[in-house]
C-alpha cells in the first residue's frame, strides 16, 4: 500500500474543509500519474486511521471524488481510481517519465563493459556454451537444502544470523583449515582464512589492499579479464607478460622485477584463464625464488583446483616457502554447482584483518546461513563425495568433447586437451571470425561467445573457452554439429 500518510498532508489552519483538501490531493495524485487508473484505494476506515481523522471526513472526500468521476465505487470491494477519467485534466495519463529514467544529473566514473554474448536472451531449448561452469543438474541440492533447514532450525540460528565478523563464519573457517590442509597442503589457522562472496570479491579486496594509483602490476597475456579490469579500476598500470603452454613467462616476470618497481603479480597457477594451461613445476620453483628475492606480493588465483583429470594437481605456490608473500584465492561456487557465491582468501593474519576492515565498508558480514551450511557439508564428507563424482563425470565430458572437436571440427579450430578445469581453449582459423560465427550459431539454437572479452586490452584472439562440464553427451554432440555445419564441412 502506498504511504498515504505522507502523500496527503492536511493543514487544519486553512479555511478549506479537510475533506476538500483530501479530495483535491487525490485529484493531484491521479493527475501526476502516481495513482494509476484501476488502482484500488484503501477503505475509508483504513485511510482514516492512517491520516488520523474521523472516518466521516474520509467518506465525505470519497463521495466528492465519486461525484466528479475521479473514482468509482465497487459493491463489496471499495473504491478505485476510474479507468474512464474526466476529459478535463491538466495532464495525460500516459506513463510519466520517472526521474530515474533521466540523467543522471551528475558525473561518475564509468567502468568498461565487455560483451559476453551477442544478441537477445536465448530461447528455450538453446544450447549454451559457457565459460566453464559446473552442471547445476548434478549439484548436491538435496543435501544443501537439508543442511540449510538444519541450520535454520538450530537454537543458535538467531545468534548466527545477527552475529559474525567480515572474515566469515568461524565454523566454516575452521573446516576450511582442515580442507585446504588436506587438499592443498596449506599449513594455516583460522586467522589466515577469510570467506568472501565468490572469488571475485576476494580478488578485489586483496588488490584494493595492495594497489595505489600508478603502481605496476604484472599480469599474463591473455589473462582473466575481470581481474585485469579490477586492477585498472584501482589505478594500476598493467605490465603484460606472455603465457605459453607452460604458463606465465617467469623470465619476463624476473626482467620486469629487475627494471621496475613492481607492486604485485597476478597468476593463475592451475588451468589458466582463458588458455587452460597449468604453470609447470620448473616455472613454479623459479617464481618462488623471485617472490622471496623481491618480496613480491602475489595474488594466486586457483579458482578450480578441485577439477583435475590426468594426474594429481601440482600443489599451489601458497603451499611452498614464499615468505608470506602469496595471497591464495579460491572458490566453492564452481565446486558446488549451486547459485551460491562463496570464495575464500588465505593470507597472513594481519592482511586478513585489514581485508576484513575494508570488506566491512561494503558488506558488514557474510551470508551466515550459507556459510554454516557449507561448513556442515565439508564436515560430513558431502563435498568430497560430490567432487569425486563430478571429476569422473567432467573427465568423461572433456574426453568426449576432445574427440568430437578432433573428428568434426579440426578443419576450423585447434586446441590442446587441458589437464583439468571445465573448459577447452578453442582457437578458430582466421577464415571463421568468431563474432560472425556467434551470430549465425544463435540462429541455429547454439549460444557461444564472440570471444571479444578474452582479448581485453589486446587484439582479438579469435578463440573462446568451450565449457564442457555443464553439457551432457547429447548437448555436446549437437553443439559441435552446429559449428561443423557453420564452418562448411
Amino acid at each position: 500500500m502506498l504511504p498515504y500518510e505522507t502523500l496527503i498532508q492536511i493543514d487544519k489552519t486553512l479555511r478549506l474543509p479537510v475533506y476538500q483538501q483530501i479530495a483535491n490531493r487525490f485529484v493531484a495524485l491521479i493527475q501526476e500519474g502516481i495513482l494509476k487508473p484501476g488502482l484500488v484505494l484503501p477503505g475509508s476506515r483504513v485511510l482514516a486511521e492512517q491520516l488520523q481523522l474521523h472516518r466521516r471526513t474520509v467518506v465525505a472526500a470519497y463521495e466528492e471524488l465519486i461525484s466528479q468521476d475521479w473514482i468509482v465505487s465497487m459493491p463489496r470491494k471499495g473504491v478505485m481510481v476510474a479507468t474512464n477519467l474526466p476529459v478535463i485534466r491538466p495532464r495525460s495519463f500516459q506513463a510519466q517519465a520517472s526521474p530515474y529514467q533521466q540523467g543522471p544529473g551528475f558525473s561518475f566514473a564509468a567502468v568498461p563493459s565487455l560483451p559476453m554474448y551477442p544478441g537477445p536472451e536465448p530461447k528455450a531449448g538453446t544450447i549454451i556454451v559457457n565459460d566453464g561452469f559446473p552442471d547445476v543438474r548434478e549439484a548436491p541440492l538435496e543435501a544443501w537444502i537439508k543442511e540449510c533447514r538444519s541450520v535454520v532450525q538450530s537454537p543458535r540460528y538467531g545468534r548466527m544470523l545477527t552475529h559474525g565478523g567480515p572474515e566469515g563464519s568461524l565454523t566454516l573457517r575452521s573446516e576450511m583449515v582442515k580442507y585446504l590442509g588436506g587438499t592443498r597442503g596449506l599449513s594455516i589457522s583460522t586467522g589466515n582464512v577469510m570467506i568472501t562472496r565468490g572469488a571475485q570479491m576476494a580478488i578485489y579486496l586483496a588488490a584494493a589492499m595492495l594497489i595505489k594509483k600508478g603502481d605496476y602490476v604484472i599480469v599474463g597475456k591473455p589473462d582473466y579479464f575481470f581481474a585485469d579490469m579490477c586492477f585498472e579500476q584501482l589505478g594500476a598500470r598493467l605490465l603484460h607478460v606472455p603465457v605459453d603452454q607452460d604458463g606465465i613467462d617467469i623470465d619476463a616476470v624476473e626482467t620486469l622485477c629487475r627494471t621496475r618497481k613492481i607492486r604485485m603479480l597476478y597468476v593463475i597457477s592451475h588451468h589458466h584463464h582463458p588458455t587452460t594451461v597449468t604453470l609447470s613445476a620448473e616455472r613454479r620453483m623459479k617464481l618462488l625464488k623471485i617472490i622471496r628475492q623481491y618480496r613480491l606480493a602475489v595474488i594466486e588465483d586457483d579458482y578450480d583446483y578441485d577439477f583435475h583429470y590426468n594426474s594429481s594437481p601440482i600443489v599451489p605456490l601458497a603451499s611452498a616457502d614464499h615468505g608470506g608473500n602469496v595471497i591464495y584465492i579460491g572458490s566453492f561456487t564452481k565446486s558446488l554447482g549451486l547459485s551460491v557465491r562463496i570464495g575464500f582468501m588465505v593470507a597472513p593474519p594481519a592482511f586478513i584483518h585489514g581485508a576484513g576492515a575494508l570488506r566491512r565498508l561494503m558488506d558488514l558480514r557474510g551470508d551466515n546461513l550459507t556459510e554454516e551450511a557449507l561448513a556442515r557439508l565439508l564436515a560430513d564428507g558431502t563435498i568430497e563425495r560430490h567432487l569425486k563424482k563430478s571429476n569422473k563425470l567432467y573427465h568423461e565430458r572433456r574426453d568426449l568433447l576432445s574427440d568430437l572437436l578432433t573428428t568434426e571440427l579440426s578443419h576450423a579450430a585447434s586446441f590442446a586437451v587441458p589437464s583439468g578445469g571445465m573448459a577447452i581453449w578453442l582457437k578458430f582459423a582466421k577464415k571463421y571470425p568468431l563474432p560472425a560465427l556467434s551470430e549465425k550459431a544463435a540462429r541455429l539454437g547454439l549460444r557461444i561467445t564472440s570471444g571479444e572479452q578474452y582479448a581485453y586490452g589486446s587484439k582479438p584472439l579469435n578463440a573462446l573457452r568451450f565449457g564442457f562440464a555443464s553439457l551432457n553427451k547429447k548437448e555436446l554432440t549437437q553443439a559441435v554439429a552446429i559449428l561443423k555445419q557453420l564452418t562448411g564441412k
